[in-house]
């Protein structure tokens, strides 16, 4: 128990206070219970800055913390159902929003794919707060009716606003969308020694790769952008892979994309750092510099926000390098940050595989 979680505690603590108070009659009560309702709802953000700047986040507190700020507005707007405060509609659209989003978080986490709060969420929060306190308010001040009903009806717009966006956006939970989404997998769960299940994402490809990277007595190595350093840790979870893993270089700035990677300035000027020109130019680099056998590297936009270009979040190019020649390709993922880059280093994995096999077939022809 810290201060933080306390303070998530007196939420839950104040429920049947708050609920007497709106329900028993006695002078003021109704503006005793906004101010309440107020300073409840404010120990919402309190407690979230308070664990982050103390290292106080615990499993525990992101367990309790969004169970009490869905229990908290519900419970008062149930009993301002009961009082003839709110329709009870509004109450049924906000609980069915509230389970719908539980229930997805609830997939995500077992797929190992936390899903954070976004934008629109924490806007919805807002509104939803102002509505509950006016609809308190307009009891004793009849003046605040007609607002209270706008304010209400703008809360139910970003309640549905946010839960189609949540819906939307994490979607590849339920099913992947399109041909280049790499589906989530259940989370890292490991075997003792630290290398990954072979079900696990991006597990199954490093090991198929080792093997036949190890076969074909062929070398590899990365560079890497938005993944950085996913795909080369990925690649070096599984035993053995000294025999052909090179290195890798995490080139995350333009100016490490070109001081060590070697790729143009003018280039990165003309079609920008997330671009297939770029990816094609990093696989060769890195290839070059490393002196390995095949190459792989990784930009994009991981997310959550884009970059200063119109380029949109999930945009992802893949270049693999080798005898045969270099290529990359253009992905678009859909999902939070940490989905993108699994993604992205995934298909990463994939195109290696690929191109070391078609090098296998290729010299069996030409034997």
């Amino acid at each position: 128990m810290n201060l933080s979680n306390g303070l998530t505690l007196s939420r839950l603590a104040a429920i049947p206070i708050l609920m007497a108070v709106l329900i028993l009659r006695f002078p003021n009560h109704d503006q005793i219970a906004a101010a309440l309702f107020i300073v409840f709802s404010l120990t919402d953000t309190l407690d979230g800055q308070l664990a982050r700047r103390r290292g106080t986040v615990s499993n525990f507190g992101k367990f309790l913390d969004p169970l009490a700020d869905k229990l908290f507005v519900l419970s008062v707007l149930i009993v301002l159902v009961q009082e003839g405060l709110v329709a009870a509609w509004v109450v049924v659209v906000i609980f069915s929003r509230e389970l719908i989003i539980t229930i997805l978080r609830s997939v995500g986490a077992s797929q190992g794919q936390p899903i954070p709060a976004a934008p629109l969420g924490k806007t919805k929060t807002v509104t939803q707060m102002t509505a509950v306190t006016l609809l308190i308010l307009q009891r004793p001040y009849a003046a605040l009716g007609p607002i209270a009903d706008v304010v209400v009806g703008v809360a139910i717009v970003f309640t549905i606003w946010s839960g189609l966006d949540y819906l939307w956006r994490f979607r590849y939970l339920i099913g992947p969308s399109d041909s280049n989404q790499v589906p989530p997998r259940p989370a890292r769960t490991g075997p003792s020694g630290g290398a990954p299940e072979p079900e696990e994402d991006g597990a199954g490809l490093a090991r198929e790769l080792g093997e036949v990277l190890t076969r074909l007595k062929l070398t590899v190595a990365v560079a890497e952008s938005c993944t950085g350093g996913l795909l080369g840790s990925w690649i070096t979870d599984q035993p053995g892979s000294s025999s052909y893993f090179i290195g890798g270089i995490v080139a995350y700035a333009d100016d490490v994309k070109r001081d060590q990677l070697g790729v143009p300035q003018a280039l990165l000027g003309r079609v920008g750092a997330v671009s297939r020109e770029v990816a094609a130019a990093m696989a060769e680099g890195v290839r070059g510099r490393l002196h390995s056998d095949l190459a792989a590297s990784v930009t994009g936009i991981a997310g959550p926000d884009s970059d200063s270009s119109a380029k949109p979040v999930g945009l992802t190019y893949v270049g693999v390098a080798s005898a045969r020649g270099t290529s990359a390709i253009e992905f678009k993922f859909e999902g939070d940050r940490w989905s993108n880059r699994r993604q992205a280093a995934t298909a990463a994995l994939r195109l290696l595989l690929d191109e070391a096999r078609s090098g296998d077939r290729s010299a069996a022809r030409t034997t």
